[in-house]
């Protein structure tokens, strides 16, 4: 079955990104392993473009499920369409139904079923979906015949459901059913430290993607994306990425290439900040570059009196280092 808005995803690079050190990253693939080798239903939560869907792959991965992994995004459906996508249908159930279709439930047997902005499902696919998890059981539209859900649910959602539950959208008992285990995902203005080893990650990917090299990016560039704020989080951070990756013309991404909306922020925690944010990265590139500065310098679009500067600076030159 060729599935139209709703996709039967297999693992890929791009899915698969796990990279990040700052402790919340490090918590919530803490959290993401300790579940995975359950069979728990799971809510991530979360601003839009976080890495949702990068963490349910994650937990197909580590999970004991080597079924396929299928996605739904409960908002991109009008409420028919979108509990027939979900539960299938029979023969006649409604006009244009000419032969019977199985749903992403079935389609999903054995693997992982992620519901991407379950709080836009409408409030009767909520009480089939609610059955689903509690019986392992379930309906295709116009049928009669209960049909086994060998199927785990991971669901995530950018808006807060309790409130949804308190104004009527959202089914309080499907609101517990799925925060069984709930793994908060924080967005990229929270945990800074993580964008310079994404920043790299995204760089080989787009210049895989590309046929070259990956682009480099000037100090200035560098600077600007860490003082950057990131509303729209690590998919917006790619994005950025791979626009100036293309107006930089093989040559090394600028400041004029991102394109960054609204200002850049001027403040950066304490356990984030600048300075210890250029120190490790210039440390990285030496160990890298193997202490060659020249190499050095050019990867961080430096010259090499800048370089030697910095180095003194964070007591980089020593030999060791360098």
């Amino acid at each position: 079955m060729t599935l139209s808005r709703a996709e039967r995803l297999e693992p890929t690079p791009r899915h698969g990104r796990v990279v990040g050190q700052s402790a919340e990253w490090k918590e919530v693939l803490r959290k993401a392993t300790l579940v995975a080798a359950t069979e728990t239903t799971v809510l991530l939560s979360g601003e839009s473009g976080t890495g949702k869907e990068v963490v349910a792959r994650f937990i197909q991965r580590a999970s004991r499920r080597k079924g396929p992994f299928v996605a739904l995004n409960c908002a991109a459906l009008p409420e028919q369409l979108l509990e027939s996508e979900l539960f299938g249908y029979e023969r006649g159930a409604f006009t244009g139904a000419q032969q019977n279709k199985p749903g992403l439930i079935e389609l999903a047997a054995g693997g992982i079923l992620f519901l991407d902005e379950i709080g836009e499902m409408s409030r009767s696919a909520q009480a089939k979906m609610l059955r689903m998890l509690e019986e392992r059981e379930f309906q295709r539209l116009g049928g009669t015949r209960l049909l086994k859900a060998d199927v785990r649910v991971v669901a995530a959602t950018n808006r807060d459901l309790w409130k949804a539950v308190e104004g009527g959208d959202f089914r309080e008992d499907l609101f517990y059913r799925l925060q069984v285990f709930d793994i908060w995902i924080a967005p990229l203005r929270e945990r800074k430290i993580d964008i310079l080893p994404l920043i790299d990650s995204f760089l080989v990917e787009i210049g895989t993607s590309f046929g070259r090299p990956p682009a480099g990016l000037t100090w200035d560039a560098k600077e600007t994306m860490l003082l950057y704020d990131w509303p729209g989080n690590v998919r917006e951070l790619r994005n950025t990425l791979e626009r100036a990756a293309i107006l930089c013309e093989g040559g090394l991404i600028g400041v004029q290439h991102l394109s960054l909306r609204g200002p850049t922020r001027t403040f950066v925690p304490a356990t984030t900040n600048l300075t210890t944010a250029e120190c490790d990265l210039i440390a990285q590139a030496m160990r890298d570059c193997a202490g060659n500065k020249s190499k050095a310098a050019r990867r961080l679009g430096l010259s090499r009196t800048q370089l030697y500067g910095r180095l003194r600076k964070h007591g980089l030159d020593q030999p060791s280092v360098a």
